[in-house]
């Protein structure tokens, strides 16, 4: 059985399902999707390299888990359950805002989500699936802002997209250290 994607309007309401596969072709077709970012005690935040094995963006830092949910399953429901399946990691997530994008990736195909973007805290261990992630790191938000800076070509346009959105607002509550220098 193929993997479906739940297909929205502009104003996330549900209007169908389709594959997985096909909502991604060409410029793609609008889907929902999330971002999570996980914090640690420390501040830092969880981000992965996504597996050589992805069709879109592989072997691009990303956030701590993205992925899409699954038809009667809630934002939060679904990012428990892959950051479980991805990196063996449980722990509440709070969804905090949502936006909407579009990307294309080379010739092969196009993100055209509205992504929800969940919050949550670990501190545990973490053991990656290495068909979805090709490694992790813990980094500050202050190192985080210099490597997108610096390289924004390594990190998925979601990530930074959500970001940005993140820190500029400070939605999590989090103490980003390069601002209050």
């Amino acid at each position: 059985m193929s993997e479906k994607v739940i297909l929205v309007d502009q104003n996330d309401k549900e209007i169908g399902v389709e594959d997985k596969l096909k909502a991604h072709l060409g410029k793609g077709i609008l889907h929902r999707a999330f971002a999570c970012f996980v914090f640690n005690k420390n501040g830092e935040l969880l981000i992965q390299k996504r597996s050589k094995e992805k069709m879109l963006w592989p072997l691009y830092w990303d956030n701590s888990c993205s992925s899409h949910p699954r038809q009667e399953e809630s934002i939060e429901g679904s990012t428990k359950r892959r950051l479980k399946e991805e990196l063996g990691v449980t722990c509440e997530v709070k969804n905090l805002f949502k936006f909407s994008y579009r990307s294309k990736y080379r010739n092969l195909g196009s993100e055209y989500e509205v992504c929800h973007v969940p919050v949550g805290r670990y501190d545990g261990d973490i053991t990656l699936i290495p068909e979805e992630v090709a490694e992790w790191k813990w980094i500050s938000l202050g190192k985080l802002e210099r490597e997108i800076q610096e390289n924004p070509e390594i990190f998925t346009p979601w990530f930074k997209i959500g970001f940005k959105e993140l820190i500029k607002n400070n939605k999590a509550g989090i103490q980003n250290e390069s601002s209050s220098r």
